[in-house]
């Protein structure tokens, strides 16, 4: 691993996942993908990113069960949830399950930049 902050993002949509990697390692950090929960939830315990950008609607484990089961673990992992569901219930929910920030889909992909390197304390 390089000393570059290492960032996991999962989501089932492989468009998303490239403009993710693509911005968030134009800043320099270190990006992983996952492409459902279970490959979330494996290499969020293998690798302890130090941020995780996790779809709320995944196969497999949806992102508030990653979220859920890293929160369970101890993890000190800041998460962001990403989602299309935008009903206030839900973000309660998102923020209540642990999350750190939770950005609605359509999104800025500047501002989930912006907001991941927040978590990182400015790195």
């Amino acid at each position: 691993m390089s000393e570059q902050p290492l960032v996991l993002v999962a989501d089932d949509d492989d468009d998303i996942l490239m403009l993710l990697r693509i911005g968030l390692q134009r800043v320099g950090l270190e990006v992983v993908v996952a492409h459902d929960g279970e490959e979330a939830l494996r290499i969020a315990r293998e690798l302890k990113p130090r941020v995780a950008v996790l779809d709320v609607s995944m196969p497999n484990l949806d992102g508030l069960e990653v979220l859920g089961a890293l929160r369970s673990d101890g993890a000190e992992t800041r998460v962001v949830l990403l989602t299309a569901k935008a009903q206030e219930t839900d973000v309660e929910r998102g923020y209540a399950a642990g999350a750190d920030a939770y950005l609605k889909k359509p999104f800025s992909p500047a501002e989930l930049v912006a907001r991941v390197q927040s978590l990182l304390g400015g790195t």
